[in-house]
């Protein structure tokens, strides 16, 4: 059968990505494993790019005559599965992850931006009724009381490049926080991509508080972020001035009207150790009528980006909301709970992001060479399962 199949999609993996070794040697910690580390972890990667996420249905894949076309080695059952993820290293599948991106990046993905952000922001997952790990988090109704647990994590991803790549996640529990585990993650995705691949951050504006600027700062990023009630001063100061004076900028962003105001001499606050805040704030007019507005600040020199690409940069910051959680989420069973355990649940989000991020890239940038039109992720798992029925050559290998 011509055209993409599960097989091909791993040649493309372990050829032009890179990831050989890491499909053979994934961080597996059994004791005495009697299943191959890289029949399990392909099988959990292909499972999901098919969308068949729960362990079982992973099993029963494995277990069919589609096996061989899958790429798998052979049959296992999903609670092996779980004894696998359960004793997975993180830090190799986070070092897979970056080794894709880097790999990527040499071979010109994202060679059509001048500038590559990254998107940070947090999400909950995997809702249930008794806490079972420690990184059940309760959830109270309006009275105070606990009515059920759920896990909550922040994902960082490759923005502004025309390819949404989420390529890591931080969980935190009991006692953590969103904006500490945001900066964890930062920090950790700097020093796994290098001080040079990125440029800046886009952040709501829970991350606008001075710490998490200055530790973007200090990772040589700039910061794009949206400007709320949370630092009411520079709000107010940038509402009286703007809301005052008529639009800076006005063009056409596809059907929308958009006006755009924008000034690099806000003072700082207290805390802050920028010698100065430049506030943006746009108005977008939608052909059905309704009017779309949001304050945003960010170090970006004006000399050196445009209020039109700060438009697009804080744009982007949806990206991980469409492009990441809603299609991990409703394509690729993000909210499922496979087997409650800690490292389970982080491995099982992490090797979510990688499928995501390998589907992508295959996709958009390795199936998109030529003058035809973009394959969809619809029409992509289309032909995955089609090819499941394809007959296949004899291996007489």
């Amino acid at each position: 059968m011509k055209g993409p199949t599960p097989r091909r999609l791993r040649k493309y993996v372990t050829r032009c990505l890179g990831l050989k070794s890491y499909l053979r040697s994934p961080g597996d910690g059994r004791v005495r494993p009697q299943i191959p580390a890289t029949a399990l972890l392909w099988a959990l990667l292909i499972g999901q790019l098919l969308r068949e996420h729960a362990y079982h249905a992973v099993e029963s894949l494995v277990r069919s005559s589609a096996r061989r076309a899958l790429g798998v080695s052979r049959s296992f059952g999903d609670d092996a599965l779980g004894y696998f993820t359960e004793r997975l290293n993180p830090a190799v599948t986070r070092a897979a992850l970056a080794t894709t991106l880097q790999r990527a990046k040499r071979h010109k993905a994202f060679d059509d931006s001048r500038f590559i952000g990254w998107v940070v922001d947090g999400t909950t997952v995997g809702r249930c009724r008794k806490s079972a790990c420690m990184l059940c988090r309760p959830f109270r109704n309006s009275a105070r009381q606990i009515v059920g647990y759920r896990h909550h994590l922040v994902v960082i991803s490759v923005a502004g490049t025309g390819l949404t790549l989420p390529f890591d996640v931080e969980p935190y529990g009991p006692g953590d926080s969103e904006y500490a585990a945001g900066q964890r993650l930062l920090r950790r995705s700097r020093a796994l991509l290098g001080a040079r691949f990125a440029d800046y951050a886009v952040v709501d504006g829970e991350f606008a508080p001075a710490p998490f600027l200055h530790t973007a700062g200090d990772l040589g990023l700039y910061v794009v972020a949206r400007l709320k009630d949370n630092l009411p001063q520079l709000l107010a100061a940038a509402q009286r001035r703007f809301r005052s004076q008529p639009p800076q900028h006005t063009f056409r962003e596809g059907a929308d009207r958009v006006h755009i105001w924008d000034a690099d001499d806000f003072d700082p606050w207290e805390t802050l150790r920028w010698e100065a805040v430049r506030v943006f704030f746009y108005r977008q007019h939608r052909p059905d009528g309704t009017v779309v507005e949001a304050f945003w600040l960010t170090d970006f020199p004006s000399r050196l980006v445009s209020s039109r690409s700060l438009y697009r940069m804080a744009k982007s910051r949806w990206e991980i909301e469409n492009q990441g959680f809603n299609d991990a989420k409703n394509r690729h069973g993000l909210e499922h709970i496979c087997r409650h355990h800690p490292n389970c649940l982080l491995m099982g989000w992490l090797l979510l992001i990688l499928a995501l991020t390998l589907e992508r890239l295959y996709r958009l940038r390795y199936l998109h060479r030529g003058t035809h039109p973009l394959r969809t992720a619809e029409q992509l798992v289309l032909l995955f399962w089609l090819s499941l029925s394809a007959p296949l050559a004899p291996d007489t290998s």
